[in-house]
């Protein structure tokens, strides 16, 4: 288990979470948005708290209180205020898959009873197809992309100005209201062993738990930029990047896809980034094929020798040229999901770029370990985070056993 190496703030529930870090880090940017090549938005800590008021004060009105509410889309900070309105006052929310296929999607909105769903402009077409079946209880769909409400479809924005309308008017239900961090609140779909998914039940403390637990161990601050690219549906992207970038009042920016990963940590000035490894190594790839064209890559596998016994500190000043191919300011790559080949892992530090390996699941919110600047060793996923518990059993004569964890972050059950 690790040690807590960093003060963190206590929080009970993400609506707490929302509530203290808006008073630390209100004026910080939350999101920075490219709306055209060179021009940019951006949104405040707070703006974004009032923009999740405003919404779940709307939805409460819409009498969707303690409903179950989808939502479905690429990575965006849309997607983001509409899991946190939901989540934190109004219902139980349900992130989707954005690749399902039509019959997956239609079957998934009926087996977890959604009412309502966010989504982006491309899902429009198959869920007004979806919404009109007699199958399922799905009575609004809600758009992140329209302007204005429209016959039988909703405006997010709309909702947000309306909500916030209320709340000048004194409603208060949805900034008043209470959370019971024990109860579920977050059904996710995970892959199952069988044809048919399941669901992972999860609730606030869960996620608040590897919250602090995350905190507590990793060199974050609020000075930080994350490149959000996994898919946020999935809880390693929207705990460790979404989630965990708000907790800190770090600021959020979204990559323009997989090709443009280098591109975008440069532009951005990235900082932090959680990934898998297919993207780590494809990095790897486009520096090491940048140094052939250079004619320098047996200077630097030469330079990397020489230095193998040098402070990951000292590597980054010998490697100057290599970081600023990345924008020169990373200063975390966390990988999961699967394993990092070491040989990358360690090519990788070898270069004075900190990465670290971490373990987690859908059913633990979800991180259990992971590498730290205090603790690390190439070819291991670290040690556990402070709450959880672990241990190896019917382990066989290579060594190999089925890991046990657990801890607060555990799921509260799997249907």
């Amino acid at each position: 288990m690790s040690e807590k190496l960093y003060e963190t703030v206590k929080i009970t529930d993400l609506k707490d979470m929302l509530n203290k870090t808006k008073e630390i880090y209100a004026n910080n940017v939350a999101y920075k948005i490219k709306e055209s090549e060179g021009q940019y938005k951006t949104f405040t800590h707070k703006e974004i708290r009032e923009m999740i008021d405003g919404l779940g004060t709307a939805l409460i009105d819409m009498k969707l209180k303690d409903k179950r509410i989808a939502v479905i889309g690429e990575n965006r900070y849309e997607w983001e205020i509409a899991y946190l309105s939901v989540v934190c006052g109004t219902g139980i929310v349900v992130p989707l898959d954005k690749s399902l296929p039509e019959n997956e999607l239609e079957s998934v909105i009926e087996r977890s009873e959604i009412e309502a769903i966010f989504y982006s402009s491309k899902y429009e077409e198959i869920l007004t197809k979806i919404k009109y079946s007699s199958k399922n209880k799905l009575k609004h769909l809600i758009s992140m992309d329209r302007i204005e409400n429209t016959e039988g479809i909703y405006s997010q924005k709309e909702l947000i100005a309306k909500g916030k309308k209320l709340i000048e008017e004194g409603n208060k239900e949805f900034i008043n209201a209470k959370i019971d961090n024990e109860k579920m609140s977050i059904m996710l779909f995970t892959s199952g062993t069988t044809s048919k998914s399941k669901v992972v039940a999860l609730s606030h403390k869960n996620i608040c738990t590897n919250l602090m637990d995350l905190g507590s161990i990793l060199d974050i601050t609020e000075e930080d930029i994350f490149l959000s690219i996994l898919p946020i549906h999935h809880v390693f992207e929207c705990t460790v990047g979404f989630l965990f970038s708000l907790y800190k009042g770090a600021t959020t920016v979204f990559c323009d896809g997989i090709r443009h990963v280098v591109e975008n940590l440069k532009e951005y000035n990235v900082t932090i980034m959680a990934c898998v490894p297919g993207i780590y190594e494809r990095i790897f790839g486009m520096i090491r094929k940048q140094l052939e064209k250079q004619g320098k890559l047996g200077e630097i596998l030469q330079r990397e020798e020489d230095l193998r016994k040098s402070s990951m500190k000292e590597r980054k000043e010998a490697f100057s040229e290599i970081h600023n191919m990345l924008g020169g300011k990373v200063k975390l790559f966390i990988s999961g999901a699967a394993a990092l080949d070491h040989k990358i892992e360690e090519k990788y530090r070898l270069l004075g770029i900190n990465i670290v390996q971490g373990y987690g699941l859908t059913e633990t919110s979800p991180v259990v370990a992971v590498g730290t600047n205090k603790e690390h060793k190439i070819g291991s996923i670290g040690k556990t985070v402070p709450s959880i518990e672990a241990k190896l059993i019917d382990i066989n004569d290579e060594g190999i056993g089925e890991l046990i964890v657990k801890g607060p972050s555990v799921a509260l059950r799997i249907l």
